[in-house]
């Protein structure tokens, strides 16, 4: 196999290993790597809005070329976007995109940190944006995170002088970072915070611009670049066989929810800086010119930096372990600094390093993936010495119940260690994001424990402290328990181990309409979290709506097994709208979560805890044919919204559609991003348009502007008009239409409640032969059309819609779905 190919392949399996939460198994070059960085005392922060918005060349860069400690501080974890890989949105969204951007940085090598601020989805201006989020709230994130990650340089990835040309989200991290950089060294600013850090004042602020900010790059060219820098990113790292752009390019490939998925690039490529504020560089080609990155940087580090300068530059790739004198040396005097924030970072460093160094594996894996509160779980330890190192293992700390098991076990060269013990826990909180462990608003997370906000993700919450002794000096290394197991099919798997509740419940259906005033059954799942579990399970229901039982009993005897049972739900005679929830009582103590598992192959398994509760309707609404086709762009709930009203939906396999099976159909929709992620679409197209000529009924749902072609009968051009605003007053343009008439009648109270948004990538030109039906704006814009286009075309309609249904329909809006009921019951226009 090509030396090169192999090692892309062990680089790529470590990167795995770090995503499923294996041990570290480090190569000679990754090793060395570590020291290089082990040597280097500097440290930078990117700073942007978005999962996806980090410029990953350069975080590359710094952390790889530099060797600088880098972070990425994404402001929100992207919940408010779309979800290419699966029905995820909102919340779910945000623990999917938190992880992803971990696997990014597990390849890119920085770190990930975050703000409170909720991603609620599009906004025009940093002033909307800003009184949504709580600007003060934000602000004072940003100086959180820079008085604790105490960076020289700051980056942000947007301008902050240009507010309502992008992205208001953008903007705001850029105008929130530019005033976080002067307060973070004022203690009487956030005094609170130095409860638990310390001020920082960054040496200097920069803007990564590029050509793009000017409108060419012509513009570019012209522009005066005395306050900029340039990096040429495109460096090549023999150590890894991968340029940075290559690194880069696998970086952002984690980014799979949002289509990320890339061809890796190679060869020069010139990023741009823009000097903000703090001290220029003294020299223009590095970004750290003028800042001590030295071991000299801190007192004591002078010896220490003798130390480990030597072990570089004389660093033995086949017998990396005989550094370990030197390295256990300076690990010794490291443990003197008084400087506890390189203390902390650089014992943390070099703890990797001996570790590796010394083939040392330690691994604690559950016997089962979860336990609750109280419960008992068997642990499996496995403890090897794979050099000639003298070693002891000492003792073992279950934490954080701080249970002491004592050893004194003999970690003889490559002699495996292998033991049990069962270990009971005691009260402890639920493993789940703690971010979404208290209720949140529209704008903003709350999280109670300050010293939290910025973590991407919850501390595991049982972990091992092993105390090794190496040749005499007394080292600790912390383990996080797993879950370890095989497939077939797959080979070794890792999950995350968690404590979980003794029972979850589930309603099947998050939303359900009621169209008639008869009642129905409404089924709920109750999951057990441990063996033999019994109680009773009830629904509470809004005033006016009644429910039979109010309780039913269930027993459980195996862990993870799941009781269905039904309950029947009364709606009122009159439209209303509300939420039932579960309730489960178990000896007592009542449980009110629904555990949600989110599981795809490039990120760690997901437990989430969420009220377990779903939106229920009284929706007086007619409809017209019961056949519906459904066509999946990227994946949304429309579907299962429609059989909430009594549709039957069949989704259409695309490589199916032929001249006659769309004839079966009373309505064919189009799933959201159609036309841009299944390209075969396009090739079927004819017998859709045949469909519609034919008398049928076609609605085409959102796609975005760039490179698709929808296919439409007549001319329509997309564009990027959107309205951001869910409250923004709609116009009834075509009053007479039948869509608004028939069979449900449409009036303004039907936008009332959406959420989100109205819709986005509305058409801003189309031929004659469509007739505009709404008209919308957000403030201070004029007034875009675009947003429900219908024409006749042969017997039948043509519908192309930028409306946000994928959002309505599954959160329960009743004018949505009085709306989208009314595009699926279009008639043939010879009737």
């Amino acid at each position: 196999m090509n030396k090169k190919i192999t090692v892309f392949i062990s680089f790529l399996l470590m990167t795995t290993s770090i995503i499923a939460q294996k041990p570290q198994k480090l190569t000679s070059n990754q090793i060395y790597e570590k020291v290089q960085k082990l040597n280097f005392l500097g440290s930078a922060l990117y700073i942007a809005a978005h999962p996806d918005d980090e410029n990953t060349r350069l975080i590359a860069y710094l952390a790889n070329h530099e060797k600088a400690r880098t972070a990425y501080l994404s402001l929100t974890r992207g919940d408010g976007g779309q979800n290419l890989i699966g029905p995820e949105i909102r919340e779910l969204l945000g623990v999917i995109r938190t992880q992803e951007l971990l696997a990014a940085r597990g390849v890119d090598g920085g770190e990930q940190r975050f703000s409170r601020a909720n991603d609620f989805g599009y906004s025009k201006h940093p002033d909307e944006t800003l009184k949504i989020w709580d600007k003060e709230k934000v602000l004072e994130d940003v100086v959180w995170a820079i008085r604790t990650f105490k960076p020289d340089v700051i980056i942000n990835r947007f301008n902050h002088r240009t507010p309502g040309t992008t992205h208001g989200h953008h903007t705001s991290s850029a105008m929130l970072s530019v005033e976080a950089f002067d307060l973070a060294g004022d203690k009487t600013k956030y005094p609170e915070q130095l409860k638990h850090t310390q001020t920082w004042q960054p040496n200097r602020l920069f803007f990564n611009t590029s050509w793009w900010f000017y409108g060419s790059r012509e513009n570019f060219a012209k522009a005066d670049k005395s306050k900029m820098m340039s990096m040429d990113v495109g460096v090549y790292y023999p150590l890894k066989g991968l340029s940075n752009n290559e690194l880069a390019s696998i970086a952002s490939s984690q980014h799979l929810c949002q289509g990320f998925g890339r061809l890796t690039t190679r060869g020069t490529q010139t990023e741009w800086v823009e000097f903000l504020k703090g001290d220029f560089p003294k020299d223009k080609n590095d970004i750290f010119s003028g800042i001590n990155t030295t071991w000299n940087r801190i007192k004591g580090g002078g010896e220490i930096g003798d130390i480990l300068y030597e072990v570089e530059k004389n660093f033995d790739f086949v017998h990396p372990e005989k550094h370990l004198p030197s390295l256990l040396n300076a690990y010794k005097k490291i443990q003197g600094l008084k400087d506890e924030h390189w203390k902390k970072i650089k014992t943390k460093q070099l703890k990797e390093i001996i570790e590796a160094c010394t083939g040392l594996y330690l691994e604690v894996s559950a016997n089962s993936s979860s336990t609750t509160p109280n419960g008992s779980v068997t642990l499996n330890f496995e403890a090897l010495n794979r050099s000639t190192t003298s070693m002891e293992l000492t003792s073992i700390e279950i934490l954080p119940e701080g249970k002491n098991i004592a050893k004194e076990l003999d970690l003889a060269p490559n002699k495996k260690q292998n033991f049990k013990e069962e270990i009971v826990l005691g009260t402890m909180d639920y493993s789940a994001p703690y971010w979404l462990k208290t209720p949140w608003t529209l704008g903003m997370y709350q999280v109670n424990d300050k010293t939290k906000i910025g973590n991407p993700e919850s501390a595991r919450p049982i972990k091992v402290k092993y105390t090794v002794t190496i040749e005499g000096e007394v080292i600790s290394f912390v383990k996080p328990v797993v879950y370890r197991y095989s497939q077939r099919d797959k080979g070794e798997i890792y999950e995350p181990f968690e404590v979980l509740p003794e029972v979850t419940t589930k309603l099947t259906d998050k939303v359900l309409i009621f169209a008639e005033k008869a009642s129905r059954k409404v089924a709920v799942e109750v999951r057990a979290g441990k063996n033999g579990i019994t109680g009773k399970v009830g629904l509470n229901v809004p005033n006016g709506w009644s429910v039979s039982p109010k309780e039913i009993p269930f027993s459980i005897e195996q862990k993870g097994d799941i009781q269905k049972v039904n309950f029947v739900v009364t709606p009122t005679s009159e439209e209303s709208e509300g939420y039932i929830k579960t309730v489960a009582t178990v000896k007592g103590k009542t449980y009110e979560k629904e555990l949600i598992e989110i599981n795809y192959d490039h990120i760690p398994k997901q437990s989430v805890l969420l009220p377990s509760q779903a939106k229920v309707v009284r929706l007086d609404i007619k409809k017209e044919g019961s056949q519906i086709g459904y066509i999946q762009g990227s994946g949304d709930a429309v579907p299962e919204s429609l059989r909430q009203i009594g549709y039957k939906v069949t989704e259409i396999n695309i490589g199916d559609i032929g001249e006659q099976n769309l004839s079966q159909f009373d309505a064919v929709v189009i799933g959201i991003r159609a036309y841009n992620t299944k390209k075969e679409l396009q090739f079927k197209q004819k017998y859709l348009l045949d469909y519609v000529k034919n008398g049928g009924n076609v609605i085409v749902q959102y796609n975005t502007n760039r490179r698709v072609d929808v296919k439409a009968p007549y001319e329509l051009k997309l564009s990027r008009d959107r309205v951001t605003d869910e409250e923004a007053k709609v116009s009834l343009l075509a009053k007479e239409h039948l869509v608004l008439q028939y069979p449900n009648k449409i009036t303004d109270k039907d936008f009332n409640g959406w959420v989100q948004e109205r819709g986005l990538y509305f058409p801003n030109s189309w031929s004659k032969e469509y007739t505009p039906i709404l008209s919308m704006n957000d403030k201070g814009e004029s007034p875009k059309q675009g947003s429900l286009l219908i024409a006749k075309y042969g017997k039948g309609n043509y519908v192309y819609t930028g409306l946000s249904f994928f959002r309505e329909l599954p959160a329960g809006v009743p004018g949505a779905y009085k709306l989208f009921t009314n595009l699926l019951s279009l008639k043939d226009n010879n009737e």
